[in-house]
């Protein structure tokens, strides 16, 4: 008989399948505890150190999904702790809802050769959701329980700005640091008089860039920098534009760097350096200085989001000429391999389908793909299908919110091009979410979405959005599956069935 039939008969409870495991003499599961969202692990056999309540008749050990609970499982079944994943082609998946993790896993197993990331968010999601980096790490961990993955994965501490935004996902055990030195670059670098690039680079933080602006001169100029196939030199006014504009997010990248070794100590951990959320695109030359400056300085790179050219806005596929992204990236994966190697990682990757395949073919495996919003996105769809009530009062309300929480997004969407939602039937409600203006509309108001409150203090939307897709959650995680499958289909070789 199938285990997890002969547990359900034990405890009366609907087992996932999947999640039944043996090791030792101890047997762990996942099974479903009543109406709504909630779950329970499972435990036959030695749970010492696990809080929970016996079942009567089978003697099993029935635990809330807790973060102490789900240190215990970790601690157990060790594939269900996060790894670095080193230089292979990776996708970050974020999961806004806490309920996605299954059908991530059942997209990314569709192909060989994608590391996976389930648990990623950002310090801005998490406060505007009203998480926190240990609920994330958790929430991951029981989708992989459920779906027994056992292949390595990661977790990514997403645009951290300051060391203390690092602290609680060190404490909550990620291993992707993804630093986001954005507000100390100078985009009025970019286009600047040459008088004013000289002061801009006379007042820089030499003394924590370790440096001065004659011996950097003295590095880059007259010198050829050997990319594999071509070669680049700096003429002074490009070298000290570069240097006026990424000078200072240098040093706040070795400032934060420097803080996660201090604080991760003997555990292994990865860098990314995101640039990519700037007014002004990184050319390959001022990737070149960043990369050199960074590995000058020991800081060692997995990956690295230059700002591209065009526009990767939220929701939406790439905007831009692609013959011209095309003769950038190329660029860019020139010094990636010269000075690394390292990945390129793709921000806001989300729905990018017109340039998945040109960086497929250029990086090869040097790829990161961080996807975010779009499994919202499909949350929202799955619930719109289930109670259209519901999608329609999340439009009408993102609506009144859109013009405010566009502000910190990257996004021009113009939401009077929308028909309203109450003149909208049923049936043509999830259509929105194929529209440019539904999809940024509804991505940027998530946070607004998911902690508004009524007049009594209870949540509006978001225990009736979380409920209708724990129920049909089957259909969510296939939604999950088909779309996401889009996105890596690029980059991995499909498995066979």
């Amino acid at each position: 008989m199938d285990p997890g039939q002969d547990l359900e008969q034990l405890t009366g409870l609907s087992v996932y399948p999947r999640s039944a495991v043996q090791v030792d003499a101890t047997i762990y599961f996942l099974a479903r505890s009543g109406e709504g969202y909630g779950k329970r692990l499972g435990i036959l056999g030695d749970a010492s150190g696990f809080e929970g309540m016996r079942h009567d008749q089978s003697g099993v050990l029935l635990c809330p999904l807790t973060p102490a609970n789900a240190i215990g499982l970790r601690a157990r079944l060790p594939w269900l702790r996060p790894a670095p994943l080193g230089l292979r082609t990776s996708a970050g998946f974020g999961d806004r809802l806490g309920l996605a993790t299954p059908g991530h896993a059942r997209a990314a197993r569709q192909f060989s050769g994608i590391a996976p990331i389930f648990a990623q968010q950002s310090v801005r999601e998490n406060d505007r959701t009203g998480r926190r980096p240990q609920q994330v790490l958790d929430d991951a961990t029981w989708g992989l329980f459920q779906e027994d993955w056992r292949d390595p994965w990661g977790a990514d501490a997403d645009h951290l700005k300051t060391p203390t935004n690092a602290d609680a996902f060190v404490a909550a055990g990620y291993t992707l640091y993804t630093i986001d030195p954005g507000d100390h670059v100078d985009n009025a670098a970019h286009t600047a008089s040459p008088a004013e690039v000289e002061a801009k680079v006379e007042t820089l933080p030499w003394h924590a860039l370790e440096d001065t602006a004659q011996q950097m001169e003295r590095r880059y100029l007259g010198r050829s920098f050997d990319l594999g196939g071509s070669a680049f030199t700096f003429d002074r006014e490009a070298l000290w534009r570069a240097a006026a504009k990424y000078g200072r997010a240098i040093a706040h990248t070795l400032q934060m760097y420097r803080h996660l070794a201090n604080r991760m100590g003997d555990q292994g951990f990865e860098l990314e350096v995101s640039v990519d959320e700037t007014e002004t695109p990184t050319s390959p030359a001022e990737h070149l200085f960043i990369a050199s400056e960074l590995r000058r300085l020991g800081v060692r790179l997995v990956s690295l989001a230059p700002r591209f050219v065009g526009r990767f806005e939220k929701g939406v596929d790439y905007i831009g000429d692609l013959e011209r992204f095309s003769g950038e990236f190329a660029g860019h994966v020139a010094v990636a391999r010269a000075l690394g190697p390292y990945k390129l990682s793709i921000h806001s990757g989300s729905d990018k389908f017109s340039i998945y395949p040109i960086v497929a073919r250029l990086a090869e495996s040097l790829v990161h793909l961080k996807t975010a919003g779009t499994s919202y996105l499909e949350g929202l769809r799955v619930a719109g299908s289930i109670d259209p009530s519901l999608f329609r009062e999340i439009l009408a309300f993102a609506l009144e919110h859109y013009e405010e929480d566009r502000l910190t997004y990257h996004v021009s969407a113009d939401p009077s091009r929308l028909p309203p939602p109450e003149r909208l039937a049923d049936s043509e409600l999830s259509g929105v979410l194929d529209l440019f203006e539904g999809r940024q509309v509804l991505h940027v108001t998530f946070g607004s979405v998911m902690t508004a409150v009524d007049g009594e203090g209870a949540y509006r939307f978001r225990h009736r959005l979380l409920t209708a897709l724990a129920k049909n959650e089957e259909a969510y995680y296939e939604t999950l599956e088909a779309h996401m499958g889009r996105h890596l289909a690029p980059f991995g070789a499909r498995r066979r069935k």
